[in-house]
């Protein structure tokens, strides 16, 4: 968990008093409960719930969220409240992705990312889920560096396993720029040292089956999606791989038959615009009406992801715009007067 600064309790009390009279914040009372949103909120998350969704109210969820985040950094740190603050932000983040609302994801997971907390693993989530967020927005080296640095907190966690998955995350956003050596050179390094759990190395055959597929090399993808699909056989994203290596080389049944796996399988828009594409250009099995049908709904799904395209390149806008900002240090300033104030009344106290 986060290491925050121990303060007395009686400096505890007057940093909540200056942070409400000088800057409006929250009761003691809100803080508790809040705090209380925020421990229920992860222990649905270890038991692979989400707050807001599977249990609690998103509202108060919100609330949370908002009643953390208007305390001032120093207050918040010196109140102890900077790891609530964090899992506040991802559990936040997280229930508005769940909700199709991705700008409003990316800045709550951006406040996490300036809460200071010393919390590496929620640090090392909220990277992940920004890099996502890139992902699928296209923005494949914005999203590789964002993998990166959740790769790097969950290193500073000790928690290998999360660090050799966001490694292969890194990977597969080198094969869709089609950095096949580079790709390549990461994967190895996962199955050199992590070759035992097999979820993680079907992951890294997922990978160079894209890295393969992109660069044109469709037997190779089609060897490395098998044998990712052997280590975890209901996987969509190599099913699609599949399809579209069959389709490439104009194998058209086996394309077919793989794209109606990814339709039967996952409600992955992005997944079933690709199957439906094939599926149109493909399936000489179905008559004119049917091909105008799956055409139609091609048409439906592209909608969608239109609609998508454009929340999402809001999320990317607001996290570039986020990292070319320079450093706010209206914080420092705070801090600084904080302790002139405390000081003072602690000279005030023992004079008197």
């Amino acid at each position: 968990m986060g290491v925050t600064m121990s303060l007395p309790t009686h400096l505890k009390i007057l940093l909540l008093a200056f942070s409400t009279v000088f800057f409006g914040s929250c009761s003691s009372r809100a803080i508790h409960e809040a705090e209380a949103v925020v421990a229920q909120a992860d222990s649905l998350w270890q038991a692979g719930l989400m707050y807001g969704t599977d249990a609690g109210d998103s509202l108060s969820l919100a609330q949370a969220y908002k009643t953390l985040g208007d305390i001032p950094l120093p207050y918040r740190e010196g109140l102890g409240l900077g790891s609530p603050y964090s899992h506040a932000c991802y559990h936040y983040g997280k229930l508005l992705r769940a909700k199709d609302h991705p700008a409003e994801a990316m800045q709550a997971f951006i406040n996490a990312t300036h809460s200071r907390t010393r919390d590496y693993h929620i640090l090392g989530r909220v990277y992940s889920n920004m890099g996502d967020l890139c992902h699928l927005a296209g923005d494949f080296q914005l999203s590789y560096d964002m993998f990166e640095k959740s790769a790097n907190c969950f290193l500073a966690d000790n928690d290998s396993l999360s660090y050799y998955f966001l490694l292969n995350e890194m990977a597969f956003e080198l094969a869709a720029s089609k950095s096949l050596d580079s790709c390549l050179c990461i994967t190895q390094k996962i199955q050199s040292n992590y070759s035992f759990d097999n979820e993680l190395m079907a992951f890294c055959y997922l990978s160079e089956a894209e890295a393969y597929l992109r660069c044109g090399q469709y037997d190779s993808a089609i060897y490395y999606a098998y044998k990712s699909k052997s280590l975890y056989p209901i996987r969509s994203a190599a099913d699609i791989q599949l399809a579209q290596a069959y389709s490439l080389l104009n194998i058209k049944d086996s394309a077919v038959c793989y794209a109606n796996a990814v339709l039967n399988h996952t409600d992955n828009i992005f997944l079933r615009n690709n199957a439906l594409y094939i599926l149109t250009n493909d399936d000489m099995s179905k008559d004119k009406e049917a091909i105008r049908e799956t055409a139609a709904d091609r048409s439906d799904v592209q909608k969608l992801l239109s609609d998508n395209q454009g929340k999402l390149s809001q999320a990317v806008q607001l996290l570039e715009q986020d990292l070319a900002k320079t450093p706010d240090l209206r914080w420092l300033y705070a801090v600084i007067a904080t302790i002139i104030v405390i000081g003072s009344c602690l000279l005030l106290y023992i004079h008197r």
